[in-house]
Order: structure tokens, then sequence, then C-alpha cells
């Protein structure tokens, strides 16, 4: 969502960490790019001009001009500016209530993804919050709107449950009967899914405030979908006016717009944004924070993220397999087929990349050697061509078992060696890490990096100590990213 903008920032942030020193008139030139960058990025007009006169009153000054780094200085202070910008508190909702079941209200248009967002809050609660949460469509106007909910639910696990439909009831029927049973249920959540229209009109926006005024929600969260760049943020004021809304939720966050909306809707509504979608699937949605959204926009990153999404995919059970392995300084190559997938469920290359310091450098380096999603599969479908016993000893792959092997997976044999010299490049990195120097040296990286020693266990625990499959080794930073070149990654051309 934000590369464009990412991209043109960085441009002219290298411009200035690139001179020794800054005048008054340089930062001044800087941040007139800046405010054509983000008008560009479709970022409204007034929230611009007092995001650029807040970094003005901060950057144009002696004690700045006169430091020992002033580019470095420059950038941190527009990285504040967009924070408080973006809200600078942490604005995911707890739902504490004194006595349940709370009731969250979901609002939006209709296309927003305002039903699939509610699967996934609803996910998010069962499985972080521990909580029993009960869903009820409201929406009797679209076709199979109360079926999709209910098949949500069922996927969302045992402790999302849906509430039985009743053909004919009127939407605030529905909000009654729906209270009483997340009540009698003895439910911690009740999620009301309202019906949208494709346009706002008053019979959607009273059908919508009886609503609320019936089951008196603890959060009025409105979906709005971020493609639609200033529209959506229309749309939250609009509805503003209507409903008391207690926050946001920005949908298809994986999308190529402009990232505008995002940046535009704090500061014009009030509103926090809550919730951020990144997926069509009930995991594919994050807590919005300031700092991290910051973070990425300015190519720093977000270390933290990445970390949580590692341990989220983690399979307990197959971590702790993994490290009593790792103790014998065993990693064959099922464990590195276990980590590519691992990888693709984290978002793949690019979705990893996204979320490490200099991601603009390293989206770069993966455009010009051809690198994508893909790489990742062959690599996998290379390992599934070979045999059991290949793959728990690779030692058995003379050149004829390769070139059947290369046959298999559809790729050359060049490919093949590739692939297994990875292997031996990271099955060696894990039998040093077992040395005290070894894993000294892997925890001073990691801290360097922004990670604790308790998220590292994390990270470590399910992904074998470190991000593979990116060149092997890496020197200076975590284990398997970066060490060897990228364009080395086998299955990937060069231009």
């Amino acid at each position: 969502m934000f590369d464009t903008l990412s991209e043109r920032l960085g441009s002219i942030f290298d411009g200035l960490t690139g001179r020794g020193a800054l005048s008054e008139k340089d930062v001044n030139e800087a941040l007139r790019e800046i405010r054509v960058a983000l008008l560009e990025a479709d970022v409204a007009l007034p929230v611009v001009k007092d995001f650029i006169d807040s970094v003005r009153s901060r950057a144009v000054g002696e004690e700045v001009i006169r430091s020992v780094r002033p580019g470095q200085q420059v950038i941190k202070i527009v990285y504040d500016a967009l924070v408080d910008m973006l809200g600078a508190d942490e604005a995911e909702s707890h739902l504490r209530v004194d006595v349940p079941p709370a009731v969250v209200m979901m609002a939006g248009l209709q296309g927003s993804g305002k039903t699939t967002t509610t699967g996934k809050i609803a996910k998010r609660l069962a499985d972080r919050g521990k909580k029993r949460v009960l869903v009820a469509s409201l929406d009797v106007r679209r076709p199979a709107a109360m079926e999709q909910l209910a098949i949500l639910a069922q996927q969302a696990g045992p402790n999302v449950a849906s509430l039985p439909i009743i053909a004919g009831q009127l939407p605030a029927d529905i909000a009654r009967r729906a209270v009483q049973a997340a009540k009698i249920g003895g439910y911690d959540v009740l999620f009301l899914d309202t019906a949208g229209r494709t346009s706002i009109d008053e019979q959607m926006m009273s059908e919508a405030a009886e609503i609320a005024a019936i089951a008196n929600p603890s959060e009025v969260l409105l979906v709005a979908d971020a493609l639609t760049g200033q529209d959506a943020v229309e749309t939250a004021r609009r509805f503003h006016e209507r409903l008391p809304l207690t926050g946001l939720v920005l949908t298809r966050m994986d999308g190529d717009g402009r990232g505008g909306a995002a940046l535009s809707m704090r500061a014009v509504t009030g509103l926090p944004i809550k919730f951020l979608g990144v997926g069509e699937k009930l995991d594919g949605l994050d807590a919005f924070d300031a700092k991290r959204v910051a973070g990425r926009i300015l190519g720093q990153g977000d270390i933290v993220s990445l970390v949580e999404k590692a341990a989220e995919q983690m399979d307990a059970e197959k971590a702790e397999r993994m490290a009593a392995k790792l103790k014998k300084g065993e990693f064959d190559l099922d464990d590195l087929a276990d980590q590519l997938r691992q990888m693709q469920r984290m978002g793949g290359l690019g979705g990893i990349m996204g979320m490490m310091p200099g991601a603009r450098k390293a989206k770069e380096a993966m455009a010009n050697a051809n690198l994508d999603d893909r790489v990742l599969k062959r690599q996998e479908a290379i390992i599934l061509s070979m045999t059991k016993a290949e793959r728990r000893k690779p030692a058995l792959l003379n050149a004829s078992r390769r070139k059947r092997i290369a046959a298999g997976a559809g790729v050359d044999v060049s490919d093949v060696n590739k692939l297994l010299k990875m292997h031996l490049q990271m099955s060696t990195m894990m039998k040093k890490m077992r040395t005290k120097g070894g894993m000294k040296s892997m925890m001073g990286a990691a801290q360097a990096a922004g990670i604790s020693p308790a998220d590292l266990a994390k990270m470590g625990g399910g992904m074998g100590g470190g991000l593979p499959g990116l060149g092997g080794p890496s020197a200076g930073g975590l284990p398997g990213l970066g060490g060897g070149s990228l364009p080395g990654l086998p299955g990937s051309k060069k231009k």
C-alpha cells in the first residue's frame, strides 16, 4: 500500500543524508518534495499542510542544521510527525466491560469487507483473548449475507458461534434477540454485522442508529476500503455524524493503492484506526500501530511484526522437534522445506522483506534479480522431488540423482546445486550456533536489530534460529537474512 510513497520519501532522504551539512534552504526544498509526495499519495490537503508545518517548525533550527548528522535528525523528525498524525497511542480495543457481553457494532458500505472483517476480529479475540464470541448478521438484504457470516464463524474455531437464522425477522428484532442470546449463553463479546449500501442513504443511517440505540454497543467500528482513497475519509466523516463511532478498520491494505486514506483518516475524523485488513483469509488482520506503520513507510522495517508473525505461524510440536534436532546439530532438507512453507505463510519474500530495515533497497535487489515468491515454491518443489532417504541424508545426492530431481521439479540441475549449497551453509550455521560464542554472536546481532532475547527465542523456535532461504548466513545480522546475495536464490534468473 505504501510502496510508492516509501520510495519517494526514501529518495528524498537519500539526498539529505548524503550531505555533510544542511542549510535552511536544503531543508525547505526537501519539505517541498515531501509535500508533493504526500499529495501524490492522495493524502488530504489539510492534513499535508498541518504535517509540513509541524515538521518545519522542528526541522528548521540551528540545533538540527548544525548537528553532526542533520539528515538523520530530519528523518527522525519526519518519523515523529508521522506517528503523531497516525495516532501515537495503541488503538486496539480490549473490550473490557463490567457486565458481559461487550457489544461490537460493525458499520460500513456494501463491499468494504465488513462481514469478513467481523469474522477476522472474532477469531482474533477468540484465539488471543480467549473470549467466547457470538456473531449475528443483521443484513437482511444482501443475498446469503447471513449464511456467509455463519460459515466464517464456523471457520474461526470452537469459541466463535453464530446466531441461528430466523427468516423474515427485521434487523432491530435480530439485534434484540442477539443481545438476549449472548447474555443467556454467557458470551464475552457479541458482534452485530449491520447491512451496508453501495452509497450512504437515510434509510441505512436510520436503521444503524436504531440498532445502536437498542444494543448500546461498547464499540462501533466503521469498516472502510483503503483502496477508495479520499472517498473512504468522506464516508467515515458522514457515518461519524450519525453514529457514535469509536474506531476504524481499513481493509485491502495489501492492495496497490496509494495509502492516502490511511494517513488521512485519523487526522480528518479524529477516530483511531484499530485494525488493518491485509488479506482474504481469517488471519489476514493486523492491529494498527502508528510507530510500526511509520517505520515501514520510512523504510525502517518492522522487526516486531516479523517476530510476531513467526510466533503466530509456529507449530509448537514441530518447533520442539526442531529445537531437539538443532541441539544435536542436525538440519536436514525436510527441515528446510518446513522453513520454506513457513516463509510462504508469513507473506513470502515480499512480505518478509517489507518488514526488514532497508526494505526499499532489499525490494529493489529482488526486482533487479527478477525474484518473487515463486522462488520459494520452486525450492519446495525441488525438495519434494527427492526421496525420503535423500531428504534425510543429502550426501546421497550424486550427479545422476540431482539430474533426476531437476527433471522432476522442472528446474535446471544448477538450481538443485544452489539449493544444496544453501542447505549446507545453513546446516553449518546451525552447528556453529551450538557453540557458546556462536549463540552469543547471534544474540548480540538480534539485540542490535531491536529484538529482545524472548522474542528471538520465539522466532528461533519456529524458524530454526532465523529466516532461511535468503542466501545463507548473514554477516552481522540475523541468520539467513542476506549473508549470501539475494540473486543467489535457487530457481531465480538474473536479468
